[in-house]
C-alpha cells in the first residue's frame, strides 16, 4: 500500500484548489519547454480541438509524465499509478460506469465522505462534479495517465459494459431473437427440404421451372439496378463537371476523430498497419485511434505487446461475453471509449490515403446535418497475386467505383461496407451502434440509417485493402457476407409494411433487389447455368413446361445480363490503376461460381449457426500497398 493512501490529508480533500496559474507557465516554470514551443502550441489550438497538453505530446515537446506532473502542480493535486495502486474495486457503486466513460474517470478510493477519482483532465472536473449532484460525498481529483484510467475502467466495469455491446441495438431491430429459435429453424428447414424432396419427385419439371422462373425474375432485378445505376454513374462521369471539391465554407476547429480497428488473431498485420496509419497527415493530437482486441485472443496481444504503439493509438480489450465473438460487438464495446465526435472503422489490413481525414472532416463540416455517415472507395493492393485476386479486383472495382456511386445518384439505400466508414458520433449512439449479433452489420446498419431519415454519401478517398486470393478462404469470407445479408432482409422484412414507409417504393424495392435478389442470384446461379446447354442441342426442362419461345427468352435474357455485367466491369477497370486487369474481365464467369458454393455454406450457417464469424485472415501476401506518390487519381 502506498503512503498516498495511508496519510491522504482530508483537510486538503476538502477545500480543492482552482488552478493557480496556466499549464503553459508550469510547464516552461519546470523547464520541461521554451516559451516559443508554449506559442506554438497555442497556435495550432486555436485550429484544433484539442488540450494544450496532448498539443504538446503530439509535437514531440513534451513527455506525458511531464505534462501530468504539471497538471498536478496546476490543480494541486496528487499522481497516482494505477498499475502500482489500483482502485478499491468496492468503489465503483460511487460512480457509475456511463459517468466514467463520458469524463474519462475512474474512482479510486474513498475516505470517510471523500471519494477521490483518478482523472486526465481535471480541468473538466466540476462538471462531473455537478451530474454528480449534491449526494453528501464530496469528490476529489487525483492525476493518472488517460490510457491507465481506460483499463481500469475495462476491469472494473468490463461485464456489464460487455453485456451492453452485445444488446446495444433494440431487439425489435436486432436479430439477436434468433439466438433461441434453434431448434424452431431446424424444424423449419427439414419442411421446406421435405417439401422440396416431395415436389421434386411428385412434379420435377415444373420445380425445375419454378425455381428458374424465381431465378429469372431475381436476374431480372438485379441486372436492372446495375444497369440503372451503371447509366447514372456513367453520365455523371461523362458531364463536363469538375471533380468534386471539398471545400471549406467558413475556418473552423479541426475536430477530435475517433477510429476504431478491431483485430482477431493478427500475428502478421499489426507491424504494417501502424506504419500504414502514422502516414496521415491529420494533426496527431486530434487522432484517437483505438485497437481492439478480444480479451482471449493472446496472439494478437502477444503481436501488440512486441510493437511500438505511438502515442495517439491505444488499444482495448473486449471481456469475453455469453460466446459471441463478432466484430459489431467488439465496435459497441470500444464506442463508448471514443473520445471524438466523429467516428471511423478501418479493417486490420487497410491502407487510407494519407488525407482522408481532412476530407472526411471537411465534408462533415459542410454537409447538411442529416448526413451521418461517409462511406469511402475500397480497392486491393494485391491484384496482380493471382486470379482470384484479379478477379476480385474487378468486382471490387465495378461495386465501388460503378454501382455503387450509381445507387447512391439513384437515391437507393446504400449497404455500408465493413471498412473506410465514418459517422457523426451523436448519431450513431443515438441508433445505438452496431447490430452484435449481424455478420454484416454495415449492411444493416446502411438500412437502419436510412429507415431513421438520415443519408450516407460516397466520399471520393480510397483505402487499399488486401485481396482475398486463395480459394477457400474467399469462400468462407463471401458465405458470411452472404448469410449477413439474409439474415438483414429477414430482420427489416419483419414488418414489410413500417419498412415500406419508412423508405417508400423505389427504395424498398432496392432494399429486396441488394439483399434479397443478390443472395438469390448466386444460390441459383447454377439453375441459370443450365442455359448453356442449349448451345449443345439438348433440350432445357423449361421448353417442355413452359414451351420453346419462353425457353429461348430467358436464356437470351441470361446471355444479356452476363454481357451487361461484363460491360460494365470493363468501364470499371479502365482507369489507369486497373488498365491491366481489362484484359481478365472476361474470365469472371469462370470466378462466381465459388459464389454459389459460398451461398450453400451461408445457407447451412443461416439454420444451424447464424452468428458464427467466419474471420477471414490478413497478411496472407508479400504485396505492399502502393506509396501515397505513386497513387494514381481514383
Amino acid at each position: 500500500m502506498s503512503n498516498l493512501r495511508l496519510y491522504w490529508p482530508e483537510a486538503t480533500a476538502a477545500h480543492p484548489a482552482a488552478p493557480d496559474k496556466p499549464l503553459g507557465r508550469h510547464l516552461i516554470d519546470a523547464g520541461v519547454i521554451e516559451t516559443r514551443d508554449l506559442l506554438h502550441a497555442l497556435d495550432l489550438q486555436s485550429r484544433v480541438d484539442a488540450p494544450l497538453g496532448e498539443i504538446l505530446v503530439a509535437e514531440g515537446l513534451a513527455e506525458r509524465g511531464e505534462v501530468l506532473d504539471a497538471l498536478c502542480a496546476q490543480f494541486r493535486a496528487h499522481r497516482v499509478d494505477l498499475t502500482v495502486d489500483p482502485p478499491d474495486r468496492a468503489v465503483t457503486r460511487d460512480l457509475p460506469a456511463a459517468l466514467c466513460l463520458r469524463f474519462r474517470v475512474v474512482p479510486w478510493m474513498r475516505v470517510g465522505g471523500i471519494l477521490m477519482v483518478a482523472t486526465s483532465r481535471p480541468d473538466e472536473f466540476d462538471r462531473l462534479r455537478a451530474c454528480m449532484g449534491t449526494d453528501g460525498l464530496a469528490l476529489l481529483p487525483v492525476i493518472t495517465d488517460a490510457s491507465q484510467i481506460q483499463r481500469q475502467i475495462g476491469l472494473l466495469y468490463g461485464p456489464e459494459l460487455a453485456l451492453k455491446a452485445a444488446q446495444r441495438v433494440p431487439a425489435v431491430e436486432s436479430c439477436r431473437s434468433r439466438q433461441g429459435a434453434g431448434r424452431t429453424r431446424h424444424y423449419v428447414a427439414w419442411a421446406i427440404c421435405a417439401g422440396i424432396g416431395a415436389a421434386l419427385v411428385l412434379a420435377p419439371l415444373w420445380t425445375l421451372t419454378v425455381a428458374l422462373l424465381w431465378a429469372f425474375v431475381t436476374l431480372m432485378l438485379s441486372t436492372g439496378l446495375k444497369l440503372a445505376a451503371f447509366c447514372a454513374q456513367l453520365s455523371h462521369m461523362m458531364t463536363d463537371q469538375p471533380p468534386d471539391r471539398l471545400a471549406v465554407n467558413t475556418v473552423f476547429r479541426l475536430p477530435r476523430v475517433s477510429i476504431l480497428v478491431p483485430l482477431l488473431k493478427e500475428t502478421e498485420i499489426a507491424g504494417a498497419l501502424i506504419a500504414r496509419l502514422s502516414r496521415l497527415t491529420y494533426p496527431k493530437s486530434l487522432l484517437n485511434v483505438i485497437l481492439v482486441l478480444e480479451e482471449e485472443d493472446r496472439l494478437t496481444r502477444q503481436t501488440i505487446a512486441r510493437t511500438q504503439i505511438p502515442e495517439w493509438m491505444t488499444v482495448i480489450e473486449v471481456p469475453k461475453g455469453d460466446g459471441l465473438t463478432t466484430k459489431p460487438r467488439a465496435l459497441n464495446y470500444a464506442l463508448d471509449f471514443c473520445e471524438g465526435s466523429i467516428i471511423g472503422v478501418w479493417d486490420a489490413e487497410d491502407a487510407p490515403e494519407p488525407d482522408q481525414i481532412e476530407r472526411v472532416v471537411t465534408r462533415f463540416q459542410n454537409a447538411p446535418e442529416n448526413v451521418a455517415c461517409l462511406q469511402g472507395i475500397l480497392d486491393y493492393y494485391n491484384s496482380r497475386t493471382n486470379w482470384i485476386s484479379r478477379c476480385f479486383t474487378i468486382e471490387y472495382a465495378t461495386w465501388w467505383r460503378m454501382i455503387l456511386p450509381g445507387i447512391a445518384r439513384l437515391g437507393m439505400v446504400i449497404p455500408l461496407g465493413g471498412t473506410t466508414l465514418f459517422f457523426r458520433r451523436d448519431i450513431l449512439e443515438k441508433l445505438n451502434g452496431w447490430d452484435a449479433h449481424n455478420v454484416t452489420e454495415d449492411a444493416d446498419l446502411g438500412v437502419r440509417l436510412a429507415r431513421h431519415g438520415y443519408v450516407t454519401e460516397l466520399l471520393p478517398t480510397v483505402t487499399y485493402e488486401e485481396a482475398n486470393c486463395r480459394a477457400w478462404p474467399w469462400v468462407r469470407q463471401r458465405s458470411r457476407w452472404l448469410k449477413g445479408f439474409l439474415i438483414t432482409w429477414c430482420v427489416h422484412m419483419r414488418r414489410p409494411r413500417k419498412l415500406l414507409r419508412d423508405l417508400g417504393w423505389k427504395r424498398f424495392w432496392g432494399v429486396q433487389t441488394l439483399l434479397l435478389a443478390t443472395f438469390s442470384q448466386f444460390a441459383c446461379a447454377p439453375l441459370l447455368w443450365s442455359f448453356w446447354i442449349t448451345l449443345f442441342g439438348v433440350t432445357h426442362p423449361v421448353s417442355q413446361t413452359l414451351g420453346t419461345p419462353a425457353m429461348w427468352l430467358m436464356a437470351g435474357f441470361f446471355a444479356l445480363a452476363e454481357i451487361v455485367n461484363l460491360c460494365i466491369a470493363l468501364v470499371a477497370v479502365s482507369g489507369p490503376r486497373h488498365r491491366h486487369l481489362m484484359g481478365w474481365v472476361l474470365s469472371t464467369p469462370f470466378y462466381f461460381p465459388m459464389g454459389a458454393l459460398a451461398a450453400y455454406k451461408a445457407l447451412h450457417e443461416f439454420v444451424v449457426s447464424p452468428f458464427f464469424w467466419d474471420k477471414t485472415a490478413h497478411g496472407m501476401t508479400s504485396v505492399s500497398p502502393p506509396s501515397p506518390a505513386g497513387r494514381p487519381p481514383a
